[in-house]
């Protein structure tokens, strides 16, 4: 860096310095706190997401959320150029420019950060940013405190995209970069076409029989609520009816959202006994989260919930059945052994019986450590990998490969054979890869590729329901000295260190049917999270307090006797 761009950079940052004893980790989240203390991390940011852009020599983005938390809390996190997120490899140098003490230390470490990156200012094209923000009224003052963070890097544009949810400033990065449109009414048409797209493809014996097509969703009195009034009017072969869409004076994911819905197996504020037997969804804060529910007939506040588990097993279903369509055709076509390699990726915290049900559907099931990144870089290995959590994030990723393979068949039997089925299984997969959001987990197009398959099988959501059935399961938190103490292999499932506990672990996991536990350090507090689930509730619960004793007795203060 020249003398007048460190000159800047120390400008700058004098009107953001970093408050008293705060200190920030970038995670799966990026980084987030109360939105009192974030000026400073977010203005850093922005000189992050423009050094990112030129060392890329691509378009960035970066969006201001914290997603499911409460209304005071805030965060900032980077869209890469490829719509994910911020490559690994840069987080720790977020972590030092956002917790560095002074603006003379700042600049000292971009400079070091700068050469070791060999990163030029003198490139092709300057940095150029895409800036968003949720429904928080933190976001403004945030948003020119980023702005800030990018104009310090000489020649660096930033474009104010408004309040947007979180998977669409992802999705927007991504198109641009691949030479698309992408404003937020390309995202919308996107997502209309081809959500119209798959509901002509359904079965016409089936189009005879639909009936429940009321669908109701809790937007979470968020950004994703907001958004789903614009995109519903779009849609017309759908009655959408949006609750909590922020406009009713409900207070951001305060007893509303997926996150709440999830975690506490309840209805959301705005639903009542008259809402038996209609299908509902839920929305997080700011919109990458989906679950479903149903509202019990015997008790307004409790549901059947339809959690990220039962969306990706009837995405993986659907997915499976068009590539079985596709395999059954008799021509003498030079691909027809091309064999598609469909993957499906979880997480320890999948309930037991999903996985189960899966691997009987004869799919390939790996599984990776918790957090969307590892989940999401394992799916990008497959011609098509499907990912979810139990909480409602993920999304489906198809190769470049697969998409022109698919491609060049739909040519193919346009000419041989238009209107048979395995041209229809074709284009429903082509339809699906742009409904879906391939950058982000994404709660609007996931809950239209739900609505699509449900419409193609004919399904209530009671049928979807009973795919499986969930094995009882409990998560506890154990307060302990050092998280760091504790090393996991096997995508979680095993501890390493400290020596011992595993095999406790695995005398107490013995005695109940069904039974499997794991415990893993928390990414963000000195706690260690404790999972157990088992054949009937009870034992569920019995198992993970033991465990969880073990967790104290190993590692903690010794509160369990």
């Amino acid at each position: 860096m020249n003398d007048n761009q460190k000159s800047l950079i120390l400008n700058s940052s004098t009107q953001y310095p970093l408050p008293q004893g705060v200190k920030l980790s970038y995670g799966t989240a990026g980084f987030r706190a109360d939105a009192s203390i974030l000026e400073s991390t977010v203005f850093r940011v922005g000189i992050l997401a423009a050094l990112r852009s030129l060392k890329t020599q691509a378009l960035t983005g970066l969006m201001i959320t914290a997603s499911h938390n409460k209304v005071n809390d805030n965060g900032v996190k980077i869209a890469d150029p490829s719509g994910g997120m911020l490559t690994q490899e840069w987080e720790p140098f977020a972590d030092a420019i956002a917790n560095s003490p002074t603006p003379q230390h700042l600049v000292q470490l971009i400079d070091e950060f700068v050469k070791k990156e060999n990163i030029r200012f003198d490139g092709a094209r300057s940095a150029e940013i895409l800036l968003g923000r949720d429904t928080r009224p933190s976001g403004e003052s945030l948003l020119e405190a980023a702005k800030q963070g990018v104009y310090s890097i000489v020649g660096a544009t930033a474009t104010d995209m408004g309040i947007l949810t979180t998977p669409q400033l992802h999705w927007m990065v991504r198109a641009r970069n691949k030479g698309m449109k992408a404003t937020e009414l390309d995202y919308f048409e996107q997502l209309s076409s081809s959500f119209r797209c798959l509901v002509d493809l359904t079965p016409n014996q089936i189009k005879m029989n639909k009936t429940d097509d009321k669908l109701v969703v809790d937007g979470a009195n968020g950004v994703g609520g907001e958004k789903l009034e614009v995109l519903k009017k779009m849609l017309n072969s759908m009655v959408i009816e949006v609750r909590n869409s922020g406009k009713e004076g409900g207070v951001l994911n305060e007893g509303v959202g997926a996150d709440y819905v999830q975690k506490e197996k309840v209805v959301p504020q705005g639903f009542y006994l008259k809402d038996v037997g209609i299908r509902c969804a839920s929305l997080d804060g700011d919109a990458d989260r989906l679950v479903y529910f149903s509202v019990q007939s015997n008790n307004a506040s409790n549901i059947d919930l339809v959690d990220g588990d039962k969306i990706l097993s009837l995405f993986a279903l659907f997915i499976k059945e068009q590539l079985s369509i596709l395999k059954m055709e008799g021509d003498d076509h030079v691909d027809e052994n091309y064999e598609a390699r469909l993957g499906v990726v979880q997480t320890a915290y999948a309930n037991g019986a999903s996985t189960d049900y899966l691997k009987q559907l004869g799919l390939e099931v790996v599984f990776t450590p918790t957090g969307v990144k590892y989940l999401h870089e394992k799916a990008a290995e497959y011609d098509i990998g499907i990912y979810f959590e139990a909480n409602g994030h993920g999304t489906i990723l198809f190769s470049e490969v697969f998409l022109s393979w698919l491609d060049a068949r739909n040519n193919e039997l346009s000419s041989k054979s238009k209107g048979s089925e395995q041209q229809k299984a074709v284009l429903r997969l082509l339809a699906v890869s742009n409904l879906i959001n391939q950058a982000v987990g994404d709660a609007l197009s996931g809950l239209l590729l739900v609505e699509a398959i449900l419409q193609y099988k004919g399904w209530s959501i009671h049928n979807w329901s009973e795919l499986y059935h969930d094995l009882p399961s409990r998560q506890l938190k154990v307060k302990v000295v050092d998280r760091t103490a504790v090393v996991t292999a096997n995508a979680e499932t095993v501890v390493l260190r400290p020596p011992l506990i595993q095999e406790a672990i695995n005398v107490e996991v013995a005695k109940y049917p069904r039974g499997r536990s794991f415990i893993r350090p928390s990414g963000t507090e000195d706690v260690i999270r404790v999972y157990a689930e088992a054949s009937i509730q009870e034992a569920a619960d019995s198992l993970a307090n033991s465990v969880a004793k073990l967790a104290d007795q190993f590692l903690g203060f010794g509160n369990s006797g």
